[in-house]
């Protein structure tokens, strides 16, 4: 929640769950600090968000008129629950849907946004190729995970296998250029006393995410983490 003028954006706090091929909401209200504020001519507008500086248009609204972007073509509409309501409804959810979006409202010359992230019920898998491990380059590890019907893996969705057990000794690409590997028990050369590798989050002598960094991703070859939900039914 923001308050950039007096249009106020309130969002769900924490996260939305949902997995592949269903359907979620994503909360978005707005109100006015001013009562004679009306609700005409509000513009509405849903970005995903790529990078930290960088957005992908979603969906928009102004009035009528209604446009959703890109693969979000047939999927995205406005749960439309009264005034005040700016919720995106997304059908037929993709791996790639997971992540942040933003929901910003405008009117006249005030705006305000907040932030909804989308998390996928799922499974993180790490994988090499049969030639043998650290083998691939980031461009190769992204083409592997899709063969195997999933995507790289997000930090956040690695750390939390490992919060479920996943223990696995070799670094592998993640969704944002980074290497990293889970271990929950730490032995030479897998993060030990005396192994390799930096520590990441909640990593120490007693297990955690052992975090390589950002990578030469044209260059330096690793193996990969995918992430894949399945399909309901």
């Amino acid at each position: 929640e923001g308050e950039s003028g007096s249009v106020v954006v309130q969002t769900a706090p924490g996260q939305v769950v949902s997995h592949r091929g269903g359907t979620i909401v994503l909360p978005c209200r707005y109100h006015y600090e001013a009562a004679a504020h009306g609700h005409d001519g509000v513009r509405l507008k849903w970005t995903k968000v790529v990078d930290p500086l960088a957005f992908t248009d979603v969906f928009v609204a102004l009035g009528p008129q209604h446009r959703a972007f890109g693969s979000y073509r047939g999927r995205a509409e406005l749960q439309g629950d009264g005034p005040g309501d700016a919720s995106l409804v997304l059908r037929n959810v993709t791996l790639q849907d997971y992540g942040r979006y933003e929901c910003e409202v405008t009117n006249e010359l005030e705006d305000d946004a907040g932030m909804v992230k989308l998390d996928l019920e799922g499974v993180v898998f790490p994988y090499h190729p049969r030639g043998g491990r650290y083998k691939l380059t980031f461009a190769e590890a992204q083409r592997a995970c899709a063969e195997q019907d999933g995507i790289l893996a997000s930090a956040e969705q690695l750390h939390a296998a490992w919060r479920d057990g996943l223990d696995w000794c070799n670094a592998g690409w993640l969704r944002d250029g980074s290497v990293q590997y889970p271990v929950n028990r730490p032995r030479e050369p897998c993060g030990g006393l005396g192994g390799t590798g930096s520590t990441g989050d909640g990593g120490d002598a007693t297990g955690g995410v052992r975090n390589y960094g950002y990578r030469h991703n044209a260059e330096e070859r690793y193996d990969a983490f995918c992430f894949t939900s399945n399909l309901p039914g």
